[in-house]
């Protein structure tokens, strides 16, 4: 049996089990009213306040660094199959997009090896950096809450996120006790343009000291709709001229667009006054195909289309101490991880990924010293990785990060100061032994709040980060089929280092909220592939380089209440974000976003809550040497719900419609934007239980 289906098997039987748990436990604690619908939103606005990546335990708004997070109702809201979709609507935040079953978020043009991707504060650990066609192992449909930090995030969480970070936050170790044995959510849900159907269960519980947690999740979505033409129009003029008979162009459906996912997770905890530990079991799964045939992007129709299959076993433990003499807290948190991706071309095995790594994090928080609220800590990392096949581009590598870092903040009347500073001692190295390279990077960050009245602030970040090159970009030799490419690594590359500043300001009223920022980043050394000019086997030759690059951009945003009658509360969205990169030699960088504009327009009344928006996305005409422009496009979306509550369960029906005009849409961010558009008009439909 192929390990695949033996992890849908294992998924499939612990959901099974897990339900027939709960009806028995729903009936127990039938004496306990749910929660109203108001009620249920005021605690997620609670938690939505709460950024767990900071060891401060800093609320939101109190933040000089710029942070956003998703959370309550606007998360369910915009949960979709990938992690980068589902946080896209964030000023500044976009996705890879390399066909449904990958999307990596893109924090202002950068990505990759530049944003750590991050569960309950601690890597993914996948190998979804190595090649832009491998998926996070993240199911977004089950995150209590997202956390997107923008720019320079090294102080937190070290080497990859010099150009910001996405923290899921799950509580699959519960942090806090359960004050009800049982409690806990489920949903089912489907959709028409890619024939989506999908289940979840969530449980969490406690009794005392002690909680638990129970998650599991199975989706599977076929071929996605497309509004017409797979290939853009660029491409379908240059086949004909190479003479490809229009006719066999496929319209209206992306083939090998098909993806399944499956998860399941276990989790207790003991919480203590004083002491507190925990421990948690996960496996997620995801099958999802590679779009584009014809050797355009991975694999070819000719060869049955690639898919990869995906599976990983991850461990986490924490536990910790509370009020140890001037250290207000002190925990540990680590994660071991046993990772595989196989990729299938038709019915062969192409290629095996093996990732086994691990992750620890030591947090000492301090008590008040002379006004100063701070924290130390201690970072490990340390990854084992091989690849195995014909298109293993890059060999098999180990590497190891050590880390130090200190924060400390206080404020001064109506100003708050903070300070960060980290270094990481970095070894990378071919199992062979041909090549090993050791990195000495270090970052810092001055952060200032200055609060003149209740009604706005204005914050100023300046932030000096290094990030040490990763083993795909020294050691990589041979043919990338995800980006059609023979790439060649360099092992004498230099750490790259950027230096940002940024200037935001917040408004918050009764009635209004809104927040805008400018910022610049310019790196010296950036790393990135350069195009040689060269083919072998009839691929253009591209090899990992430095040079100097300039980050520019900006981001606003606003909410504001329209009124609030008896016809119910009108709200107005609108969001409006733009970044440019060029190096300075001359020319641009490839693949950075295109400047958005969006409204959206909600209104709630009782039970019922909808929402009408659309999103203009701009041409993007600033491209690299060899790169193609991109044509505008808008993106109109719309939800309704309706919420009612029993003596038991509080349920939740909602309809959601995307892409309403069916227009056609390509990321200029994707490598397969000429060959894999978004999806056309989709609805979807869904019936949530709380309890």
């Amino acid at each position: 049996m192929p390990f695949m289906t033996r992890s849908l098997v294992r998924s499939a039987l612990a959901l099974s089990v897990a339900a027939a748990l709960a009806a028995p436990a729903f009936a127990a604690d039938a004496s306990h009213p749910h929660a109203t619908q108001a009620a249920r939103e005021e605690a997620r606005k609670l938690d939505e306040v709460k950024v767990t990546a900071s060891p401060l335990d800093t609320a939101l708004d109190e933040l000089a660094r710029p942070v956003d997070v998703l959370a309550g109702v606007a998360l369910d809201d915009r949960r979709s199959g990938t992690l980068g979709e589902t946080v896209a609507s964030l000023p500044g935040v976009q996705s890879s997009h390399f066909g449904p079953g990958v999307g990596r978020p893109i924090i202002r043009g950068l990505d990759g090896a530049r944003v750590s991707v991050l569960a309950n504060g601690l890597s993914t650990l996948d190998v979804s950096t190595v090649s832009v066609d491998h998926a996070v192992s993240i199911e977004p449909f089950l995150a209590d809450s997202i956390e997107v930090l923008k720019g320079p995030a090294n102080l937190f969480f070290g080497n990859g996120a010099i150009g910001g970070a996405v923290n899921v936050v799950d509580h699959r170790i519960p942090t806090e006790r359960s004050e009800r044995f049982v409690s806990g959510r489920a949903e089912l849900r489907t959709g028409t343009g890619n024939d989506e159907k999908a289940g979840l269960l969530r449980l969490d519980g406690g009794s005392g000291n002690w909680a638990w947690h129970i998650d599991g999740l199975l989706r599977d979505t076929a071929d996605i709709d497309v509004p017409d033409y797979v290939y853009s129009a660029d491409l379908r003029a240059d086949e004909i001229a190479e003479g490809e008979n229009p006719a066999s162009f496929e319209r209206g459906t992306l083939e090998n667009s098909a993806t399944n996912s499956r998860s399941l997770a276990g989790g207790f905890a003991y919480i203590g006054d004083r002491v507190f530990w925990g421990a948690s079991l996960s496996n997620y799964g995801t099958d999802y195909g590679i779009p584009g045939g014809h050797g355009h992007g991975h694999g070819g129709e000719e060869e049955g289309g690639v898919r990869i299959e995906l599976d990983q076993d991850r461990s986490d433990v924490r536990f910790g101490v509370n009020d140890l003499g001037p250290l207000k807290q002190v925990a540990v948190h680590a994660t071991f991880n046993d990772y595989e991706h196989v990729e299938f071309e038709g019915a062969e095995i192409g290629t095996r990924f093996i990732n086994e790594a691990s992750e620890a994090r030591l947090e000492a928080v301090q008590n008040e010293i002379w006004g100063w609220n701070g924290a130390v800590g201690l970072q490990y990392s340390d990854r084992d990785f091989e690849a195995i096949g014909d298109e293993a581009f890059v060999p098999a590598s180990t590497s190891r990060d050590r880390g130090l870092f200190v924060m400390q903040e206080r404020e001064f009347g109506a100003f708050k100061l903070e300070l960060g500073a980290r270094h990481d001692r970095i070894d990378v190295g071919m199992v062979d032994g041909l090549v090993e390279r050791d990195f000495d990077t270090n970052s810092g960050s001055i952060g200032l709040r200055w609060a003149p009245a209740d009604l706005w602030h204005l914050t100023l970040n300046l932030d000096r980060a290094e990030r040490a090159p990763g083993a795909e970009e020294l050691f990589a030799e041979g043919t990338h089929v995800a980006t059609s490419t023979y790439e060649i690594g360099d092992p004498f590359l230099d750490t790259e280092t950027a230096d940002r500043a940024e200037l935001g300001v917040h408004l918050h009223g009764d009635r209004f909220e809104g927040r805008a920022a400018i910022y610049q980043t310019r790196f010296d050394d950036f790393i990135y592939l350069a195009d040689t000019g060269l083919e072998i086997d009839d691929l253009p030759v591209r090899v990992w380089t430095q040079a100097d690059a300039d980050f520019r951009g900006w981001e606003i945003e606003g909410t504001v209440t329209l009124a609030e009658a008896a016809n119910g509360t009108w709200t107005l969205r609108g969001f409006a974000d733009g970044v440019s990169a060029e190096l300075d030699a001359g020319g641009n960088l490839p693949r950075i976003a295109p400047g958005r504009f969006g409204l959206d327009l909600g209104w709630s009344l009782d039970a019922w809550r909808a929402g009408l928006g659309a999103v203009r996305y701009r041409s993007q005409d600033d491209v690299a040497d060899g790169e193609t422009a991109t044509d505008g496009f808008t993106l109109v979306n719309a939800q309704v719900a309706y919420h009612w509550d029993t003596q038991t369960f509080g349920w939740e029906a909602y309809l959601q419609g995307s892409n309403l005009t069916d227009e056609e849409a390509r990321l200029h961010t994707s490598f397969l934007k000429d060959v894999a558009p978004l999806m056309g008009r989709n609805f979807s439909a869904g019936l949530r239980v709380f309890f």
